[in-house]
Parts: structure tokens; sequence; C-alpha cells
């Protein structure tokens, strides 16, 4: 019998998860909800913080369908739809499925149908690899932790300046995510122009959303909405820059 990657079971299997996972954020939802009316938190500014809240799910949650998308072609939708509806971005699993089915002598996008053998390759590769960030923050994540606060006590300029740094080489890595194709384009390969173009409209975005609330303060609700305004720009853009570049 020939393995279907959208077969019937998998979708059960995974909407089970996924319904636990859903269950777990409803109930810190009511939690947190009810925390912050026990000690005397403004029900207005909790209105605000859950509105301001479902804003910033929506940027990641069109990004996260056109991921699913993405990857469906070559691992169908269940498993796209678990990985990227619990714990992971389509970077890394873009990269986590290429890497594995190029050790299997296949290409990423052009993959028609897998066996079982080599869908369980795939997954075991994608859900392995990404366990690492949680096992590891529990055994050094205090250790980090205590450092920095150390430091922080010690010298408060270089606490801040690490802590700085920290969030800036994190950042760098996105950054060189996103123009490491870029020098294609003096080979005559444009492709390599879209992602710089995206990250550009996004960051004019944001910078357009801190010029005006530093304008005009009552606009201070835009702060509110500037990143996922900035993701949703960028992604729009995405559109047009692939359709002429690329």
């Amino acid at each position: 019998m020939q393995f279907n990657e959208n077969a019937p079971i998998l979708f059960v299997m995974v909407g089970i998860i996924v319904a636990a996972v859903l269950a777990q954020s409803v109930f810190f939802l009511i939690k947190a909800w009810r925390h912050g009316k026990k000690i005397g938190m403004d029900p207005k500014k909790l209105r605000r913080i859950a509105r301001t809240a479902v804003v910033f799910t929506i940027a990641p949650a069109i990004a996260i369908v056109i991921s699913v998308i993405t990857l469906a072609k070559d691992l169908g939708v269940a498993l796209p739809w678990l990985r990227l509806s619990v714990v992971g971005s389509l970077s890394y699993e873009t990269i986590a499925a290429s890497n594995a089915e190029s050790g299997m002598g296949l290409v990423f996008g052009t993959v028609s149908s897998l066996t079982a053998k080599q869908y369980v390759t795939i997954t075991l590769v994608m859900t392995i690899s990404i366990l690492v960030g949680i096992w590891l923050v529990p055994l050094v994540g205090e250790k980090v932790q205590k450092g920095m606060i150390n430091i922080g006590n010690r010298d408060a300029k270089w606490g801040e300046l690490l802590s700085s740094s920290m969030f800036i080489g994190m950042i760098s890595a996105f950054i060189g995510y996103v123009f490491c194709d870029f020098a294609g384009v003096f080979g005559g390969d444009t492709t390599g122009l879209i992602p710089v173009l995206v990250f550009a409209v996004s960051a004019a975005v944001m910078g357009l959303a801190g010029f005006l609330v530093m304008k005009k303060p009552e606009w201070h609700w835009v702060s509110d909405y500037a990143i996922p305004l900035s993701m949703i720009a960028g992604m729009a853009s995405a559109i047009p820059f692939t359709a002429w570049l690329g």
C-alpha cells in the first residue's frame, strides 16, 4: 500500500495534539485574566492588552498559513500543521526538512510523494532538532539569568550592554538569513533582492509607526500595532516583489 502524507489518521493525531495546546492556552488565559483582576488591574487595561494580543496573533497566523502551504507540497498538510502550531518556524522547518531530504537524495520542493520511511525520517529530524531548545533552557537558563543579574548588580552599564548584545546577536542571525542570497544579484539572479526589499518595507513601516508616535503622542496606540502591521506589510509586499524579480 502506498504511503499517503495526507492520510486521515494523521489529521486525527495532529488534531488531538493541537487541541491539547489550545486547551492549555485557554486555561492560562483565564488564569491570567482572573489574576489580573485579583491584583487590582484596571479592566480597561486588561481589555486593551487582550485586543493587542489578538492583533499580535494575526500576522504570525498569516505567516503560519503561508508556511504550511510552502511545506505541504513535500510533506503533506498534517506534519507542517503540527510543527508550526506547536513549536517551530518556517525558516527552521524548511532547513531541517531540506537537509533531511538532501541526505536521502531528494531535492526539497520537487518531491511529489514520500515513502513511510522517508516521512518518518524527516519527521524525526525536524522534531529532535527543535527539542534542543526545549531541554536546554531548564538546564542552563537559570544559570545564564543569574550570571546576567550578577553582572548587572556589579556594573549596571555592562549588564545592560551584555543584554543588548545578546539581543542584537539574535537579530543578526535573522538579518543574515535575509541577505544570504544577495550575492547572487551580481551574477544576474535577482531573487536574492526579494527578502531584502521585504525587510526594507517592514523596517519602513516600523519606522513610520515610531515617527507618528514621536510626533503625535496622543497616537500612542500605534505602537501596540506596529509589529503586526510591519509584518503584514512585509508579507504583502513579497507578492509584487516576487512577481517582479523572481
